[in-house]
């Protein structure tokens, strides 16, 4: 490209409007979060434990893709390229810490409802380093936020401890939100194979010394739990984050966030299948004001960069 036209590379942390394949990838991968809760209310051992296998798991079934045929892609690569990837799954397995205590100490519903509001505070962090977002966008976030508040059926418990519990859950929400930026960055030089190996496995290492501290046991499990682990892995690990990392440097973080987010309803409509939970009230409109906060958003992003990304 010529001097004269020659203009500054987009942010990662911008927010761009999915292609076709991008909607494609992340439908599948919103489907494949959806199981996730509903499946690991199925399961009778600890949120840490399910944490710690689905990331070791999850790294472990995407190695030889990368050392096959992505192997390509590390040429040239050097240690620091990799440190965007640790501080993603360093902030991925804080997530886990913050949010998965919340569920015993809150509400699950208050519990669900703040630890959504993650791209909130992805659009936050992408304003103050120099990214303008539209109002739209703005307007699309909180639009969202609020429909899945809807859905979860907020209530609020007043003590010590459940005020504890949500605190946690909002730090959950900002950790997801550091995961996502930094992988956004990491995206910019990793192909999604080398990122989601070396973020998995960081995760999973920080959740092993975790359990290691809290005697919380790694193993014994029953077959069932063990099946339902693998389900978790393949539906939530493989099939939704690893696509969520694959469109991480075309749509940018916020609007995987908001993807993410599109896990809520998803859920709800798993659960009643498979738990027969029934939904709550006001989850009807809570699921249009989540679809139509997503449309707003997506249609504010500004039209992606002839830019091939990585892997």
């Amino acid at each position: 490209m010529s001097s004269g036209q020659a203009t500054a590379a987009p942010s990662p942390w911008a927010v761009h409007r999915p292609g076709t394949r991008d909607v494609a990838l992340m439908a599948v991968a919103v489907v494949g979060v959806s199981f996730s809760g509903p499946l690991t209310a199925l399961v009778t051992t600890s949120f840490l434990a399910i944490a710690f296998w689905r990331n070791a798991a999850g790294a472990a079934l995407l190695l030889p893709v990368l050392l096959g045929r992505e192997r390509a892609t590390l040429t040239g690569l050097r240690a620091r390229d990799l440190t965007t990837s640790v501080v993603a799954g360093l902030f991925l397995a804080a997530h886990f810490a913050a949010w998965l205590p919340s569920l015993s100490m809150t509400t699950v519903a208050a519990s669900t409802a703040l630890v959504t509001t993650t791209p909130i505070w992805t659009a936050l962090a992408a304003r103050v380093s120099g990214v303008r977002l539209p109002a739209q966008v703005w307007a699309g976030l909180a639009l969202a936020v609020v429909g899945a508040a809807l859905i979860a059926g907020v209530d609020v418990a007043v003590s010590l401890e459940a005020l504890a519990g949500d605190g946690l859950a909002l730090l959950g929400a900002i950790c997801a939100g550091g995961y996502m930026l930094a992988g956004a960055r990491a995206r910019t030089r990793l192909a999604t194979s080398a990122y989601s190996v070396v973020c998995y496995s960081t995760c999973a290492a920080v959740l092993a010394v975790a359990a290691w501290v809290t005697t919380t046991p790694l193993a014994g499990f029953s077959a069932r739990d063990w099946w339902l682990i693998a389900a978790i892995t393949v539906c939530a690990q493989i099939l939704g984050h690893t696509l969520l990392n694959l469109v991480l440097s075309s749509v940018g973080p916020t609007v995987v966030g908001l993807a993410v987010l599109l896990e809520v309803p998803g859920a709800l409509l798993v659960a009643l299948v498979l738990l027969g939970q029934t939904p709550p009230l006001l989850a009807l409109p809570g699921m249009v004001a989540v679809v139509a906060g997503v449309a707003l958003v997506i249609r504010a992003g500004r039209p992606q960069t002839p830019v091939e990304p990585v892997g």
